[in-house]
């Protein structure tokens, strides 16, 4: 069954040619040409990653790139969607949430692994976390319900504070996501039902030590930051926590030890 698109998501297939796509993981927009051995190299990981998932042969997956670098929060990974196939012997798809280049919004895209991997990688890595089966039924549920993308909301922040629904970041779909998929029902709000699901379970953002100059800074000239959903004292001691690929996959491990973790690297 064709789940992903019954569920009403917004899809963008065949944006990314030569100049990179008009939205990011929360990057500003920049047009660049994509050099060739970039590209080639793109290609080259998404064969890999393919290789791995057909020899594992899920129905969805966790799948992290390193679109940016993040060593000075200690942090490796910088993005993650949700990789499924759209038939039993079809090709392998990737949900994800991304920020429209310039404003403070978002939306859901559904596209082939070698896109994935083209969007200006600062290093050609890739972990896919293969949950164990429950988790498996439990998102083929999630989707096959239409019930998904109900977790999406537009107003997007870089820095989208967890237990917070005014904004949300790409990760953070991600993470309501995984927590709606173990809600029996999503009711009416079903960003503030899966946070609490996750304050519930244990889930620990990252935290971020982002001084007050540079909070200024992005406030004022990145449409896609904001601060003022984090709570007051922890922001004042530029304590800024958020979710990030580290937490969820760590969180994702701790909770399914039975899944599977994949990294690929090129050289």
């Amino acid at each position: 069954m064709n789940i992903l698109r019954q569920s009403c998501f917004v899809f963008a297939l065949g944006a990314l040619v030569l100049h990179g796509a008009p939205a990011q993981a929360g990057r500003s927009c920049e047009e660049r040409m994509i050099k060739a051995d970039s590209a080639i190299k793109a290609m080259d990981l998404a064969q890999r990653t393919k290789n791995a998932l057909e020899e594992a042969n899920p129905r969805f997956a966790f799948i992290a790139r390193v679109g940016q670098d993040l060593s000075k929060y200690q942090l490796r990974y910088s993005h993650a969607g949700l990789v499924w196939r759209d038939h039993p012997k079809g090709r392998w798809l990737v949900v994800h949430e991304l920020n429209t280049c310039g404003t403070a919004q978002s939306d859901l895209y559904d596209e082939g692994l070698g896109n994935f991997f083209l969007d200006d990688m600062f290093a050609f890595e890739t972990k896919i976390l293969i949950p164990g089966p429950e988790l498996q039924n439990r998102l083929e549920n999630l989707f096959a319900k239409r019930k998904s993308y109900l977790m999406h909301w537009p107003d997007y922040n870089m820095v989208a504070y967890p237990f917070s629904t005014r904004y949300q970041n790409s990760n953070q779909w991600l993470l309501e996501t995984y927590a709606a998929a173990h809600l029996d029902n999503v009711g009416s709000e079903p960003r503030k039902e899966a946070q609490a699901w996750l304050k519930q379970n244990g889930y620990q953002p990252s935290t971020l030590r982002i001084s007050t100059l540079t909070r200024l800074g992005g406030r004022m000239f990145r449409a896609n930051v904001a601060f003022d959903d984090h709570p007051f004292d922890r922001r004042m001691a530029g304590q800024i926590d958020s979710v990030t690929v580290d937490s969820m996959f760590g969180f994702f491990k701790q909770r399914d030890p039975a899944a599977q973790v994949v990294e690929i690297k090129l050289p």
